[in-house]
């Protein structure tokens, strides 16, 4: 069994930490099909906004300095350095078991660190490497907070960027003004779910979780995972509340943004923009 300690895989070095994340990818598309479409979007815009010297800049080693926030296995973090090679990541999450896979992904790879850190901690952003950030990032996660609680993340990411800096983040935003619409969107996405969940590979959450608790390398992780967030195999997901893009585009204005905008979205989700 690995030895594990503060979050690292200590010991374990015979996973496939990349079969691990792609298998983390795959789960996360079986519920967001278009998922994707929506990094695609997220990096063209970090690559317009937040590349010093402009999109030219990309690939010559003066990429964008980008914090991962709740990176989970590092999903956001490969695709930056595959699109930006000079960029560098720091990514930022609670998961234990998450965080190892992505430790063990990226290891030896100079231009990515990662932080645990509670996003609820007040004190959260001293854990961060660096004081500030070109862009934040981050992609169905956030969910998990309350209003009130989202409303002050917003204000301390201002804190960490710097001027002209920007921040999205994708995520599950019905709108709550077009009730029929969004009852029949999620109608064909559980229709889907029903098509795809006999598809050989297909993973849901549950059994996602299930299969990696029987990985040797992150026992430990996992053990530490169910003990202190919740088991997903029994249910663990929080009392957070999904907000419509508007309110999250009110949220970011109030917490000092300079401009902020919806710059993709789909009938369940959408990816909200901020420019310090």
């Amino acid at each position: 069994m690995a030895a594990y300690r503060d979050g690292v895989d200590t010991a374990g070095t015979d996973a496939d930490w990349q079969a691990w994340q792609e298998s983390w990818d795959r789960q996360q598309e079986f519920y967001l099909p278009d998922r994707e479409e929506r990094f695609r979007v997220m990096l063209d815009m970090t690559e317009a906004l937040a590349v010093p010297g402009g999109p030219q800049g990309a690939g010559d080693g003066t990429g964008p300095a980008v914090l991962d926030l709740a990176c989970g296995t590092g999903s956001i973090s490969r695709r930056l350095l595959e699109r930006l090679p000079g960029a560098r990541s720091t990514g930022v999450d609670l998961d234990p078991a998450l965080l190892t896979i992505a430790r063990g992904h990226f290891a030896g790879d100079g231009r990515v660190e990662f932080v645990s850190a509670d996003l609820t901690d007040p004190q959260w952003t001293r854990k961060l490497p660096h004081r500030s950030y070109d862009a934040v990032l981050t992609a169905t996660a956030l969910h998990w907070l309350r209003t009130e609680q989202l409303g002050v993340l917003y204000g301390q990411i201002a804190g960490v960027l710097r001027d002209g800096g920007v921040f999205m983040n994708a995520d599950h935003m019905p709108d709550e003004t077009t009730p029929r619409i969004t009852e029949a969107a999620h109608a064909a996405d559980r229709a889907r779910r029903e098509r795809a969940a006999g598809t050989p590979g297909t993973r849901d959450w549950i059994a996602w979780w299930d299969e990696l608790s029987r990985e040797p390398a992150v026992a430990d992780a996992v053990a530490e995972r169910f003990r202190t967030i919740g088991n997903p195999l029994t249910g663990d997901h929080s009392d957070g509340e999904v907000q419509p893009a508007a309110r999250h585009v009110e949220l970011l204005r109030a917490a000092g943004f300079a401009e902020a905008r919806t710059v993709w979205s789909s009938p369940l989700d959408g990816l909200v923009l901020g420019l310090r």
